[in-house]
């Protein structure tokens, strides 16, 4: 899963390297390893800033511009979250990448009886409105973009940051906003779903269509390999799921009438980087390539902006540990550095304490000054793709991406994506995976430093993130305020006419807008969907 497989000889030496995604790695390279797999300067390669996009979407690469900083960030109320969101822009932070409660995601208001105990545990609590208000005071929306990791309800979220825009005085022309709105990554690798699977990529597709005219700087869908890379698929597999997951919200825009063209150029991407670091490199160079061919070929895809592989390139959590956590430093530098390397456009590295807990502000400013090293200090912005015309990493790439073709070309035999992921086949493989990857570690077959080897019997000394009581109280009594003073007759209004939209098959979002602000919560227009789509029944794995 996340790291290379070393075969070593009775000398202590090592007779092959085998990365996670099946290749296999040569002692050295020369010529002849470019010559034997076909390797062609023009169509592999290219100039940077060229199709296929290789080496870079742009000419010189950071030269022009710095990577988009954006950390996690999100805890408690939204009083809280705001106050951290204003202490990472003030150190240099370029954009938000925001948190939300698991009653959030899960489409539940602070007072429904399973948000007990969960409220602002693993994120910002958000009910309505008045929450965005005052999570988002202070920051210049029109400079800053924020990521929304809430996927299941991200039309009501996308709606919601339409609102408190306008609300707060911003052009919703101007503003950008990226949810993660992939509800089919969800179902593969984290569960956090509600609605019945064809009306919840429904809502995917009215979130495109909408943000077309209305919000045009926005990125309506974020697709999110990173969550299938931690639930157990190779480099190869994470992108070759997301790119056919992206396919399949593309189709779902195209039977409206849209031709590709009009709208993939807003597309993005939440990529995972941690383990090896040539393959880390490598699967986004390749990367860049498939997607590129796969909207030039299957899409009949032209201007070369609408082309790039968009997204954030982000250090992953499951290349933490808990044991020796300060290593976690380290290992968080190292997917800078890949990040850097693969030409990363947005990027974010887990805090070295997330094993444990939320990060503190000390390890969350400790991962965004690791990002700056990198750009300013390390020479990460000195030359574009500096590691082009390496014989191994170009080798490595080409190896890459016929990998992510074989792992798209085994998913379109079994019916393709949805087909494969409805039957549970997808779920299985990855769940598999992550068994074999577990058992590997504690055998001690994949190394793991501090775990499995050069381990030491210690407690860790981790500063924890304690979660506070006092949040859901703040949190309950607002809500029960907004309650009492909203206007209920302009809420019952919205919420039947977001019913009726619904049921029509029409698209949802300027209903949502309305409702938004109307003050309805998160939890009633929530509810409505659920009614008119009913529930996402799951399929068996084992």
């Amino acid at each position: 899963m996340d790291v290379a497989r070393y075969i070593k000889n009775e000398k202590g030496g090592i007779d092959d390297v085998i990365l996670s995604s099946g290749i296999h790695v040569k002692p050295a390279y020369g010529p002849a390893d470019l010559e034997e797999i076909g390797f062609d300067h023009d169509t592999d390669l290219g100039a940077p800033g060229e199709y296929p996009f290789t080496r870079n979407l742009f000419p010189e690469g950071y030269r022009t511009r710095e990577w988009t900083t954006r950390q996690y960030t999100g805890f408690g109320t939204p009083r809280e979250t705001n106050e951290r969101f204003r202490m990472m822009i003030d150190h240099g932070q370029t954009g938000l990448n925001v948190a939300f409660d698991l009653p959030t995601q899960m489409g539940l208001d602070s007072d429904h009886p399973l948000a007990l105990g969960e409220v602002g545990r693993v994120g910002m609590a958000v009910d309505s409105l008045r929450d965005f208000e005052v999570a988002f005071a202070g920051i210049d929306l029109h400079k800053v973009g924020a990521g929304l990791t809430i996927n299941a309800v991200a039309s009501i979220m996308l709606a919601m940051y339409q609102a408190v825009a306008e609300k707060l005085g911003f052009d919703r022309t101007k503003i950008s906003a990226t949810p993660q709105n992939d509800i089919l990554k969800e179902v593969i690798g984290r569960g956090a779903w509600i609605y019945a699977l064809e009306p919840a990529v429904k809502l995917i597709g009215d979130t495109i269509e909408y943000s077309m005219t209305t919000m045009p700087r926005t990125n309506p869908v974020s697709v999110c390999g990173y969550h299938i890379r931690e639930s157990g698929a190779t480099p190869a597999q994470e992108m070759a799921y997301a790119f056919l997951i992206a396919n399949a919200y593309i189709d779902e825009v195209a039977k409206r009438g849209y031709a590709p063209e009009e709208f993939v150029g807003r597309f993005s991407f939440n990529f995972n980087i941690f383990g090896n670091l040539w393959e880390q490199v490598t699967k986004f160079r390749a990367g860049r390539k498939v997607w590129a061919k796969n909207l030039s070929e299957k899409y009949d895809v032209k201007n070369p902006k609408n082309l790039w592989l968009r997204g954030l390139f982000a250090g992953g959590g499951s290349g933490l540990t808990k044991a020796e956590p300060e290593n976690n430093i380290m290992r968080g530098a190292f997917y800078g550095l890949a990040a850097a390397l693969s030409g990363a456009q947005s990027t974010a590295l887990c805090s070295f304490d997330e094993a444990f807990t939320i990060p503190t502000p000390r390890s969350a400013l400790l991962s965004l000054r690791t990002l700056q090293i990198l750009m300013d200090e390390v020479g990460m912005r000195d030359t574009v793709d500096p590691l082009a015309g390496s014989y191994f990493i170009e080798t490595l790439t080409k190896q890459m991406e016929e990998k992510i073709w074989e792992e798209m070309g085994e998913i379109e035999e079994q019916g393709g994506i949805i087909k494969a992921i409805t039957s549970g086949y997808l779920q299985r493989k990855v769940a598999w995976q992550a068994y074999e990857f577990e058992r590997d570690v504690q055998r001690g077959d994949l190394i793991k430093v501090g775990v499995n080897k050069y381990a030491e019997e210690e407690d860790a000394d981790v500063e924890l993130h304690e979660y506070n009581e006092a949040w859901a109280e703040e949190q309950l009594a607002g809500l029960v305020e907004l309650k009492r003073t909203r206007d209920s007759a302009a809420v019952t209004a919205t919420l039947k006419t977001l019913e009726t939209v619904a049921r029509a098959g029409e698209n949802v979002m300027p209903a949502l807008v309305d409702a938004c602000k109307a003050y309805a919560t998160v939890g009633e227009m929530s509810d409505v969907f659920r009614d008119v789509y009913g529930e996402f029944d799951e399929p068996s794995i084992f």
